[in-house]
């Protein structure tokens, strides 16, 4: 079969399941998802108020409440988290007068941006490390080129949604300020990251100079994101936003997801990571009870609610085993499974796995035994 009648087979089986450790937003009806979406608005006093037009009404809404959750003075809503940091940036460079941006190069605009930064916005980037981590204050000190922006993606997904320390973030910062260079957080995932280091989001936002999070990834919006920091970074931003194609004429159901997300998910999240290690810890002790010759999750101690998994067969195999899984036991452990990039030892591969408000009724019991079943589909 082709790629896309196996997504399909793959969709219809991961969204059946009724034992999963996580709902995908791909997964399901689109009568399902709209349903989930008027449960918000039906809950309040008004109906959810009226629509918005051009970024008023619950697109202010949204601003208000992201900039009070990040303790930073304002925030601006965007359609996409690719057009917001390339307005970030953009800004920035206009401000420090370099047109460079220190990034990791498995940071999202270098990996899932199609050289955006550069075709797009006319920036360069450069790499203080290619480690798969973000990099130390010593990297960032002693990089031989001159940058007038550091962004750092936390967590950063592609390295296994890794973070560094507090203390080691904090230096990185400081390193930035004594090189002039402001400092700007891809933060799609940023919500989780509290738990890992011990602050709550507002101490975490108030070390960089601006911050972008998305309602999609952790929060379970339809689509969307925000960029915060300081009021006349924001109302530059608002202007690029337009030139960019940005400025919808309506965008209240992304922004009643993304609302619907603050008020239900944000809360839980803490839980969500706290059960991954949960997880993380059955799914090893079943691969150590079956046998398997070598596995890896990463990180071993999950820093958020989302990690990988590593196994040594044929993604092929594995993706064939998580939809047989799913269709003889109504079980989701793992979706699908892919190879491990450019330069990267045939015959293995990886998954990330997700835990949110599904997989918190797991125990490390129901972990080990779902591993055995996943494994009786691997030939």
């Amino acid at each position: 079969m082709d790629e896309t009648e196996a997504r399909l087979i793959q969709a219809k089986a991961w969204g059946g399941a009724q034992r999963k450790l996580w709902h995908s937003p791909v997964e399901g009806t689109v009568g399902e998802r709209l349903r989930e979406l008027a449960d918000w608005p039906a809950g309040t006093e008004d109906d959810g108020g009226r629509p918005d037009v051009y970024g008023d009404g619950l697109v202010e809404e949204v601003e208000r409440r992201v900039a009070d959750a990040l303790g930073l003075p304002a925030a601006v809503f965007f359609p996409t988290g690719t057009m917001a940091q390339q307005v970030a940036l953009r800004c920035w460079s206009g401000r420090t007068g370099s047109p460079v941006v220190a990034l990791h190069p498995l940071a999202h605009p270098e990996v899932h941006e199609g050289g955006a930064l550069g075709a797009v916005s006319g920036l360069r980037t450069v790499h203080p490390t290619d480690e798969p981590r973000l990099p130390t204050a010593e990297e960032v000190r002693d990089h031989p080129e001159p940058f007038g922006t550091l962004m750092l993606e936390l967590p950063l997904r592609d390295a296994g949604f890794v973070l560094p320390s507090w203390e080691e973030l904090v230096a990185v910062v400081e390193a930035a300020r004594e090189r002039e260079a402001v400092v700007h957080f891809d933060g799609a995932r940023l919500w989780e990251c509290a738990p890992h280091f011990g602050r709550d989001l507002r101490e975490i936002a108030g070390l960089a100079d601006s911050v972008y999070v998305s309602f999609y990834k952790s929060l379970g919006g339809l689509s969307g994101a925000a960029l915060a920091g300081p009021e006349d970074v924001m109302e530059e931003a608002r202007v690029w936003r337009h030139r960019y194609g940005g400025l919808l004429f309506q965008q209240f159901p992304a922004a009643v997801s993304a609302l619907r997300g603050l008020e239900r998910e944000l809360p839980r999240l803490p839980s969500y990571v706290a059960h991954a290690r949960v997880v993380a810890d059955g799914l090893r002790t079943g691969f150590e009870e079956a046998g398997v010759p070598w596995f890896r999750i990463h990180p071993e101690t999950p820093h958020t609610h989302q990690f990988q998994v590593w196994l040594p067969y044929d993604p092929e195999v594995l993706t064939a085993a998580s939809v047989a899984l799913a269709e003889e036991r109504d079980t989701v452990l793992f979706r699908r499974w892919s190879g491990p990039g450019a330069g990267g030892p045939p015959g293995v591969a990886v998954t990330e796995v997700t835990v949110t408000e599904p997989g918190l009724a797991w125990t490390a019991d129901d972990v080990r035994e779902a591993v055995r079943e996943f494994l009786s589909h691997v030939a």
